[in-house]
């Protein structure tokens, strides 16, 4: 019996040991746009590292008075405000459908939603349009409401 547990004890702390989770890296991706001379803040950051906005490039879609940004990690809900239209005003241009998601690296505050709100947890409300990219052709993955998807 002491062979059994002695066993089951090693393998509870080979399985824990092995689930620590590694400290998670900020999901930022920075440009050479944004790369900036240093300025005179003693904690040696620049302007735009110390307004606590985070740059975050993703896909964005608005559609059905719903905005969401997708990231290779995660999914955000977009603030419905002025930025916002103006974002989607930029991304019209590459738009074939209504529903088609359109790369994007924009700066802006994440919070998590209110409790008791509906849509997703992670919310982030665009401060600073950095840059839309056209979407290569492959990667547009065009979503059909009432119908069959399909890829363009």
């Amino acid at each position: 019996m002491n062979v059994k547990l002695s066993i089951i004890f090693i393998s509870l702390m080979v399985i824990l040991n092995s689930c620590k989770s590694e400290p998670k890296s900020t999901e930022t991706n920075i440009s050479e746009e944004q790369v900036e001379l240093r300025n005179d803040n003693s904690d040696g950051k620049t302007e735009k590292q110390a307004d606590g906005l985070i740059a975050i490039q993703g896909n964005f879609i608005f559609y059905d008075n719903a905005a969401v940004l997708q990231t290779p990690a995660r999914m955000f809900g977009v603030v419905v405000n002025d930025k916002m239209h103006e974002l989607d005003k930029q991304v019209q241009q590459y738009k074939n459908e209504p529903t088609d998601m359109i790369p994007v690296t924009i700066r802006g505050r994440i919070f998590k939603k209110l409790e008791g709100e509906e849509g997703w947890e992670d919310r982030i409300e665009i401060m600073e349009i950095l840059k839309v990219i056209e979407p290569k052709p492959e990667d547009n993955q065009v979503i059909k409401i009432g119908g069959e998807a399909s890829e363009s």
